[in-house]
């Protein structure tokens, strides 16, 4: 079973990265990439356990480094979102799943501006697919890692949306609250055990279907945030800790676990639809693959990616 004890080090040693005023840190928060790719590990068969389980540690940690790309990488940022509120209504119906049709339909430049992530997800599990069959372990671990975030991405409903980080509304700092304080406060009550991994037959389709679902969940997200901060006081909203000897504002302890139970567990379902979604994202391309004797592939250099920040990059910010 998983050991949370993992998680935490690794969100200790990323919490450099959260702000001084709200706690923000990117995307699903550093702490529950790592711990979603850590726990997606452990539905894989034992065929593939025999290099996942003995490289879970660098599968985790490098859960991040799609985020840290987004700083330094120009076309890394696109890869995270998608803004279905952009195309309207009727966004589901009229984007074409496939990239080629999209690009077709849309000007490229249309569509990067408001995320592709969908298909660039797709196109990280063709590449897994392809490291697979090469039998490339440095790539096959660095490829997993990199799918389990994008797809955990998708699974997150302010990923869907323009007002991603509530700054249509007036609720500025939402992204960080659902995604890494109500996880930071609340996970280690989860139940992550979603089963065996499961192949999936139409691999594009399941992804298109994880968007819908959390971009059906936005609503929720901003209008429980906006109700319950009409009910607390701003100090009771609020409250200080210390972070690596600075003293932060941070969503208090009460206006998390009331939110989280306003939303009825919907930070949980969405963390393990992304724990079972990228097992099985990760097995479909062993299969794909042929089914290689990923115990044979013996030991690789794995390289550490460097990332500087680039200042001329246009990057959300969280």
């Amino acid at each position: 079973m998983f050991c949370l004890n993992s998680g935490m080090k690794i969100f200790i040693l990323y919490s450099f990265l959260y702000t001084s005023y709200f706690f923000v840190p990117p995307f699903w928060g550093f702490y529950a990439h790592s711990l979603i790719n850590r726990q997606a590990v452990f539905s894989l068969p034992p065929e593939m356990l025999v290099l996942y389980k003995a490289e879970v540690e660098f599968i985790t940690e490098k859960a991040v480094n799609p985020d840290r790309r987004r700083y330094a990488v120009e076309g890394e940022a696109e890869k995270h979102y998608i803004d279905l509120d952009h195309y309207g209504d009727s966004a589901l119906f009229i984007l074409p799943i496939y990239w080629q049709e999209a690009i077709q339909k849309f000007p490229e430049d249309t569509l990067r501006a408001h995320g592709i992530g969908p298909w660039s997800a797709y196109l990280t599990f063709i590449s897994l697919t392809k490291a697979m069959e090469q039998k490339n372990k440095a790539a096959i671990l660095r490829l997993s890692a990199d799918l389990g975030h994008y797809l955990g991405d998708l699974n997150v409903p302010l990923h869907t949306t323009k007002n991603y980080n509530g700054q249509l509304t007036g609720q500025e700092g939402i992204h960080g609250f659902w995604e890494s304080r109500v996880p930071e406060l609340l996970a280690k009550d989860y139940s992550f055990w979603v089963g065996k991994a499961e192949y999936v037959e139409k691999p594009q389709l399941a992804i298109w279907e994880a968007v819908a679902n959390a971009h059906a969940q936005v609503d929720s997200v901003l209008r429980i945030e906006r109700e319950l901060t009409a009910q607390f006081p701003e100090d009771q909203k609020f409250s200080y800790e210390e972070r690596n000897g600075l003293t932060v504002r941070v969503y208090s302890r009460e206006f998390t676990e009331a939110y989280a139970t306003a939303l009825d567990g919907m930070v949980e379902r969405q963390m393990r639809k992304s724990i079972k979604m990228i097992a099985d994202f990760w097995y479909t391309a062993w299969i794909n693959a042929g089914q290689p004797d990923l115990s044979t592939l013996g030991q690789s250099v794995l390289e550490e990616e460097k990332f500087d920040k680039d200042p001329k990059l246009k990057v959300r910010d969280h």
